[in-house]
């Protein structure tokens, strides 16, 4: 199980401070348990862990299967929650070299999460000679992004395949009844997945959303649903025995106490788009009504010699959470060399991990004794069941977080804003008020 130990903030916020958040932190945590609090009707992921059937489980298996027979790329796109987790539960479990390996294991790309015009057309041009299958995710299914990427590779599909073949390998993840690509979707006869209306896409991760991508990696999806299982039943009570109340309501003490910005640092490289999954969450959940602590993320060592020095001596607004892997898969020693001009062999014979693990120690006795606290997350190792346990972890500690900070955790009414603006570009039909409007301020 991961652990979270809090004891190197307790310089900046006092036990009795963080204690002192125990009232608002069991109020959140009743309001997600009993949806009594704002955006309750997007709560679908609370207990989602524990009443997803076996069945949903088996079905995502049976497609995946299907698909890494059929396909040597697997394309998925989506944008936001519909990308982030997936591609951090898969960077995280995978061989860091596995896109240069001829294997025959299918590779999953992404598009859809920019409108990058070099990126679609070279991911084409790859495409050209391979067998590949698509993944589209969208509630509605004219989100821009996705929709544009969705339109040239179906295009590109039904090219290389014909309409009838193309039609067997694209899978849709969308609304049961409702939008566009359930209406294609079903004129099309492609399989499709619901995304539950009740489910967020930054918390939907552990739906088809995610599981799908990932099972076509060629990962575990019931270990790592077991291990959300397991996190689901341990945050349940009010107490610092729930590590998600724990570190909710210790992050607070932090914010209210003038630490503003949240250092997401991990000292495994496999571990950056969960930097990346963790920003969105936590950044499109908490940062409104002018509040928020402002999420961020490193990677360590490597960003210690590019952020390490603003974090040691910068403005003192900052805290950071570590997320410490405690066993690696493989052992890797360092040798002895009889020149020894690099100095190195006073750490010959030590396992590489031992040198990071003193780098990660050095690294957090130095920036708590500059002023920075520090919050550390141990996870056992990475393993679909701790990835399943950490990603419900922070689901949940967020939910609280925003409870406590007296927001909407589950809206995104700024996200909008820049949406119309495009529109209005665009001129959009429907838009022609705000184009005339906007093309004034040009």
């Amino acid at each position: 199980m991961i652990k979270v130990n809090v004891k190197d903030v307790l310089a900046t916020v006092s036990t009795e401070t963080i204690k002192s958040y125990d009232k608002a932190g069991a109020e959140a945590l009743d309001k997600l348990h009993n949806g009594t609090g704002a955006g309750n009707d997007f709560l679908g992921w609370v207990n989602l862990p524990s009443t997803t059937p076996a069945s949903l489980i088996e079905d995502i298996e049976n497609v995946a299967k299907s698909l890494r027979e059929n396909c040597e790329v697997v394309v998925a796109i989506g944008i936001g929650g519909s990308y982030l987790g997936a591609k951090a539960v898969i960077e995280a479990l995978s061989d860091s070299f596995a896109a240069y390996r001829q294997d025959g294991a299918p590779k999953v790309l992404f598009a859809g999460q920019n409108i990058g015009e070099d990126y679609l057309y070279e991911l084409q041009e790859f495409l050209k000679d391979k067998k590949f299958g698509i993944i589209v995710i969208s509630k509605s299914g004219t989100t821009t992004e996705p929709a544009i990427a969705f339109r040239v590779l179906k295009e590109q599909l039904e090219s290389q395949l014909g309409k009838a073949e193309a039609s067997k390998r694209i899978i849709a993840i969308t609304d049961a009844k409702r939008g566009a690509l359930r209406q294609l979707a079903t004129e099309e006869g492609y399989k499709t997945f619901v995304i539950e209306d009740n489910v967020g896409g930054r918390f939907s991760v552990l739906t088809p959303v995610g599981l799908l991508p990932i099972a076509v990696a060629g990962f575990d999806i019931k270990a790592l649903m077991e291990g959300a299982i397991e996190m689901e039943k341990a945050t349940v009570a009010a107490d610092d025995n729930n590590p998600a109340f724990l570190y909710a309501t210790t992050r607070n003490a932090l914010y209210n106490a003038g630490k503003k910005i949240e250092i997401l640092v991990n000292y495994n490289p496999k571990l950056h788009y969960f930097g990346e999954w963790w920003k969105q969450l936590y950044g499109e959940s908490e940062g409104k009504d002018k509040k928020g602590i402002f999420p961020a993320a490193v990677d360590n060592s490597t960003d210690l010699h590019s952020m390490g020095q603003w974090i040691q001596d910068g403005e003192r607004t900052i805290f950071e959470t570590v997320i410490s892997v405690e066993n690696q898969k493989y052992t890797l020693t360092i040798p002895s060399d009889e020149a020894n001009l690099d100095g190195l062999n006073y750490i010959a014979g030590k396992r590489v991990d031992q040198v990071n693990k003193m780098a990660e120690l050095g690294t957090r006795i130095a920036h708590v004794d500059g002023g920075v606290p520090n919050l550390l997350i141990t996870i056992p190792a990475l393993e679909e069941r701790y990835l399943g346990q950490l990603i419900y972890f922070f689901e949940k500690g967020c939910g609280i977080s925003g409870y406590i900070l007296d927001v909407n955790p589950f809206n995104q009414p700024g996200v909008e804003d820049y949406k119309r603006n495009m529109f209005a570009l665009l001129e959009k039909p429907g838009y022609e008020k705000e184009t005339e409007a906007i093309k004034v301020r040009l």
